[in-house]
């Protein structure tokens, strides 16, 4: 779906350049996540990839078209979120979303339904100017898919959002992957990578520095230690034992046997501590 090779662009006004010598490949029906800080590239690489930045060296493909060559009909079959939504405050959200949904030429998902799933279905003749930002960032949402994409670009699509409507949006986005769509979204949250994306990116500074599944980075770049907390002599106690000797270990066997354990826990790596060892960076 979106092969990037060689890809460097410097904006205007700069001498430096923003991105250097980037290169991944996007597979169809899969959830990949830019992770990285402020500034790193994130989303000039993905304004590139949606044709709002065109002067940019090496190739950009999707579909295996030039992106700068795409036409009407292929920009149609694309859905966009930007991480601040724009809307008409003075229409409603069904007004909104009739708007900018007659600017594609096929059929657009029921209104009420994309708007009752992110949680928005008594506000759907409301005015906008009265949302929330986390309500906005719903409608954003809704707006980006109600043409049925088949490749979505989201940026920093849960921010503003509390746990309970973040995980909605999760579940929604992995939802259209499971239909077919393929989803390319920038986030600096962890949290919503680990859950969400297939495979991450890690940029900073305009070079990619690693992409893999969240699953592989956690394993390669953890202890293959288990922590266990368990009672002895009314005290809680923290052990930790080899992952690869646990049968033969006596200790431990003789924890199990007690049965005072508390809590287990293998100790992969978190993908923030991930990041920061392979990059040396912060996210922040």
């Amino acid at each position: 779906m979106i092969k990037v090779e060689n890809l460097d662009y410097t904006y205007a006004d700069n001498t430096k350049p923003t991105l250097h010598a980037i290169n991944f490949k996007v597979n169809r029906g899969e959830i990949v996540g830019f992770l990285g800080p402020s500034g790193a590239g994130k989303s000039t690489t993905q304004k590139i990839l949606i044709r709002l930045l065109q002067h940019y060296k090496g190739s950009v493909k999707l579909w295996d078209q030039e992106v700068k060559t795409l036409d009407r009909k292929a920009a149609a079959r694309i859905g966009v979120a930007f991480e601040v939504p724009r809307f008409y405050v003075k229409l409603t959200a069904r007004e909104n979303l009739a708007f900018f949904g007659g600017l594609y030429p096929g059929p657009l998902e029921d209104a009420n339904m994309l708007m009752d799933a992110v949680g928005l279905a008594d506000d759907l003749d409301t005015r906008v100017a009265s949302f929330s930002k986390g309500m906005r960032m719903r409608l954003n949402y809704c707006r980006a898919v109600q043409h049925n994409p088949e490749l979505l670009f989201l940026d920093e699509p849960t921010a503003g959002l509390d746990p309970v409507h973040a995980r909605r949006i999760e579940t929604l986005i992995s939802q259209r992957r499971d239909r077919g769509a393929t989803v390319f979204l920038t986030t600096h949250n962890m949290h919503v990578a680990q859950n969400l994306c297939d495979r991450v990116a890690f940029i900073v500074d305009g070079r990619l520095k690693l992409i893999d599944t969240p699953r592989n980075l956690n394993l390669a770049h953890g202890r293959r230690r288990l922590k266990v907390e368990h009672r002895r002599d009314d005290q809680c106690v923290v052990d930790e034992f080899n992952l690869d000797t646990l049968s033969d270990n006596g200790d431990f066997q003789a924890i199990l046997k007690a049965g005072q354990i508390e809590t287990l826990h293998t100790q992969e790596a978190t993908l923030e501590q991930v990041f920061h060892r392979v990059t040396g960076s912060r996210l922040a």
